[in-house]
Parts: structure tokens; sequence; C-alpha cells
């Protein structure tokens, strides 16, 4: 699966999930899994259906009036979408019962092969383990994703279908060249994915809170197809996004039922009258409609049990889609590596519930433990660490004291102390307070691109640790630290004094002549 065309290695920020007894509520009230569980234990007994699984005269009529659907036009195709669901998850298993010439006497239908039945280990579902139901749903939800990407047969070869079936009125495949067929099923495939992990992205990303805010589906079409630089829309991209909306209407109505998604649709009004207007896309002027308008264009966001399935997904493909809470039996390393690819709100989430689970001055002490080192990453552990330290209280005191002479650690601990009004805090040696400071800006730019590093926030950063101390750049060349140069060059890149900037790129330079020594 790739998520997104524009990204290879796409990275997720963290999803809040519900409980798997919720996620498994969830599924189990979902329209098709519903559906198809009633159909399930109507088959109690056999029944007898087609050589695809597929209900025939007069039992499809029998369980269109089961689920009563019966005064609903679209009650026939919504049966037999649950059926298939049925088949598909594995509630209903089907045996052959007859070859196309040894068909049983006396059967109800004439086409019919094999005998459906509900699945013995799965008829008390409902009421089974939650995993075992999520299993269900999902390798129910498989096939209907496939199909979705699949197009239809009039869809592909056009509403003339002459010659393409035999006497018997069975669809011959010899009659069709599917090598004429304009239809890719990887790149259909990756569509699918792509619009889901857009879905995802902007869900999680929702400042109102994760799946809670619908979007509209111009700006779904839009993040999908277009790069994340465009400033303006071309004629040609307006059309794009025009179709790709389309068919996201269709999309979205089928997977409604499942579960994995609420969808409204697009308003009648907007639809195209390609009688009165041949341009491509199916929509009318989508390029002109204001964000009020652009919800009339059809709006649709993610369920828990729509995240639950696209980051299982995401995950099977390879992508990191992290699950806040995940690292709550984790050792606190894992913790640290994670808290500073996070964004502030759900790092200091991740690490509330890393150290509930934890007695203070112990977790205080197996952080601390954790932060040490000097490799590459050793920053930003130290700067995770202190996220997480400055979540405790004056219980974890011990632990800090007993770092106070550790030369990577004593700084920091100073800090805590100092902040939390501590009695008897020594004052930190020279070298401490240059290590401090070199390791705390190695941290900062340890998580930001070059590209990143004019943000204003971070440039107030440096100018600020540098400027404390008018001394700075004649002494901290000398300071023990492996990124002592990095962190001298970073300064004269972003300083906006060009004296001290140039000071700083010839402090770096004498960095390296002596660690070289």
């Amino acid at each position: 699966m790739s998520l997104d065309p524009k990204d290879d290695r796409p990275v997720m920020p963290p999803v809040r999930l519900p409980s798997v007894d919720e996620l498994a509520r969830q599924a189990l009230a979902a329209p098709l899994l519903s559906r198809a569980l009633r159909l399930a234990a109507w088959a109690e007994g056999g029944v007898p259906v087609g050589a695809g699984g597929e209900l025939l005269e007069p039992r499809l009529a029998a369980a269109v009036d089961e689920l009563a659907l019966g005064d609903d036009p679209e009650g026939e195709a919504v049966t037999v979408e649950a059926w298939n669901f049925a088949v598909d998850s594995g509630l209903v298993s089907v045996v052959e019962t007859a070859g196309d010439g040894e068909r049983e006497a006396g059967a109800e239908e004439d086409h019919a092969v094999g005998l459906a039945s509900p699945d013995k280990e799965l008829a008390d579902l409902a009421d089974g383990d939650p995993e075992e139901v999520l299993g269900v749903w999902s390798d129910g939800l498989e096939v209907v994703l496939s199909d979705v990407a699949t197009p239809s047969f009039e869809e592909l070869l056009g509403e003339d279908l002459a010659g393409l079936f035999d006497e018997d009125g069975q669809l011959d495949p010899d009659a069709i060249d599917v090598d004429a067929l304009e239809w890719d099923a990887e790149a259909e495939t990756g569509l699918l994915d792509s619009v889901l992990g857009h879905l995802y992205l902007l869900g999680v990303t929702d400042e109102d809170g994760q799946g809670v805010t619908p979007l509209p589906l111009p700006m779904v079409a839009a993040a999908v197809l277009l790069p994340d630089d465009a400033e303006e829309l071309t004629d040609e991209a307006l059309e794009d996004v025009s179709s790709l909306v389309v068919r996201l209407d269709q999309w979205f109505r089928v997977l409604a039922d499942t579960g994995l998604l609420v969808y409204r649709p697009i308003d009648d009004e907007v639809l195209r009258d390609d009688e009165d207007d041949d341009a491509p896309g199916g929509v009318q002027d989508i390029g002109d409609a204001d964000l009020d308008d652009l919800t009339r264009y059809g709006q649709v966001r993610l369920t828990p049990l729509g995240f639950h399935a696209v980051r299982a997904r995401m995950r099977e493909a390879g992508v990191e889609a992290p699950l806040v809470g995940e690292l709550t039996a984790e050792p606190a390393g894992a913790l640290l590596d994670a808290l500073t690819e996070r964004a502030p709100s759900d790092a200091t989430e991740e690490a509330q519930r890393w150290l509930a689970e934890r007695e203070p001055a112990a977790a205080a002490r197996e952080l601390l433990a954790a932060a040490r080192g000097d490799d590459p990453a050793g920053p930003a552990r130290r700067l995770g660490c202190q996220l997480a330290l400055a979540l405790l209280g004056t219980e974890a005191e011990p632990a800090l004291r007993e770092v106070l002479d550790d030369p990577e650690l004593g700084g920091l601990a100073r800090v805590w102390l100092v902040e939390r009004s501590a009695a008897d805090v020594p004052p930190p040696p020279e070298e401490m307070v240059f290590w401090l400071t070199i390791d705390t800006l190695a941290a900062q730019l340890g998580t930001e691109s070059e590209e990143e590093e004019s943000a204003p926030e971070l440039r107030e950063l440096v100018t600020g640790l540098v400027d404390q101390n008018t001394a700075f750049l004649d002494r901290a060349w000398r300071t023990e630290h492996p990124a002592t140069a990095d962190v001298l060059e970073a300064v004269g890149r972003m300083h906006p004094d060009r004296q001290l900037a140039k000071q700083a790129r010839k402090a770096a330079f004498k960095a390296r002549s002596r660690s070289a020594v």
C-alpha cells in the first residue's frame, strides 16, 4: 500500500483510539456487519447459493424481507451487499454441493451449486471476544475496499456490452480484451490508499479534536492530487479535483455502511448535468466555491473505528503510525526516543501516561539513566527527559540530587531543583554550564531540518542563549561536547548579528581543530 505518492516515507502523527471493547462495539453497530450477522443467523440450516456464493431467487427475496427492506427501493442491493459481507468475512461458509451437470434434483434454485450456512465458531460473535469481532469486521472491510477500487464492467466498457455474453447469458471472459482496458489496478488501489491516508492525517491533526470536523470533499481531493507547494490552481488541476470529488462521492457512499467513515453526500444541486455542460469532472463551479459552499460538495470524516482500520493498513505497509499510550509499558529509552518526534501536546500526554504507571522517584531514575550518552541522539533524549521530568513533583527530588555531579545530567538536575525552590542546590561548575547550553542547542537543532532553521522561534532561542553570556563564543569552543562544532556552526548561520555570526564560525573552526588533535 502506498499511502501518498508525494511522500515515499511518510510518518503519521500519533492517533488516539478508544479501547478494543469500544471499537468492537462500534464494529457490531456498523450497518453492514449488523445486517450480515442477521443474515448469517437467518441462514441456519443452510441456504442454496450460486457459484460465487450469491443468493438466488426466491431466497434473495426472503433475505430482503428478513432485513425488513421490502419497501426500500435499494433494499435488494443493500441485502446483496450484506450477504456478500457475511460470506467475505467468514460469518457464512459455503460448501459446494454439485457441479454444473450434477445439480441436486428438487433444488430450489436452478443454478444453485453450493450450500451456505453460518460458521459455527462465529455464531455468537456479538457476545464474543472483541479482537475476534474486529478481525471479522476487518476481513469484510478489505473485500469492500478492494471492490470499491475495482470499476464495474459497465464503467470499463461502457453501456454497450453486446457480444460479451454467451448463449446462456453468462459473461464470456474470452470476449474481453483485458490489455485494451484503460485501468491500472495498482494505481487505483494506490489512489484509494492515498485518500484514506489523507483522511487519517487531516483527522489526527484537526485542531478541534481528532476526526471531529468533517472535511469537504474538494479539500480531500486537492490534498491527494496537488503538490504541497501549489499556490494557484490551473484549470486542468480544477478539473482533476472535480473529477476525483465525484469518485470520492461514489466510494464514500459505499464505505459509510462499513462504519469506516461518516459521510454526507454531495448536494444534488451541485451535480453537473452532462447534457448541458460538456466539461469533465461532474460537479459545477468548484473553483469558485468559498469555504461554506465547499460543504455542499460532500463532507467526510473517519470514525474511531476508521482510524483503527487505516492505521492497521498503514502499519502493514511499513508506515510509522504511532498510537498515543502505546509506550506506557515500554522502557524509558523508548519513551525518550519518541517524545521529541511528537507535537508538544502529544509528547506531554504520552509522558503523563508513562509516569502514571510508575512511582515518581523510580521513574525519574529510569529517565535519567536512559538520557545518558554521547551519541548523536543523546541531546534529543535529554530534551525529552527534561519534558518528562517537568511533569513530576518534589517526590522525585532524591533521584535528581543523585546526579548533581554527573557531567551530562548535573546541569538539567540543577535547573529542575531550582525551578522547585529546592534548598541547598550547589552552583554548577563553568564547564557544566557551557555543556548544558551546547546540549540544549544541539537537541533543538537536531529536531529541525536545515530549511526550518530560519524559524523565528529557533533563531530567538539560539540568539538568547548566546547573548546571555558575552564570553560564550570565546569559551564555548573548548566545551567537551561531541556537538560543540556543529552547534557553533549553526549559531554562525542563524545569529542576526553579523559580527557574532563570524565569531561563531571561527569558534566552530577552533572546536573542530581541537577535536582533531
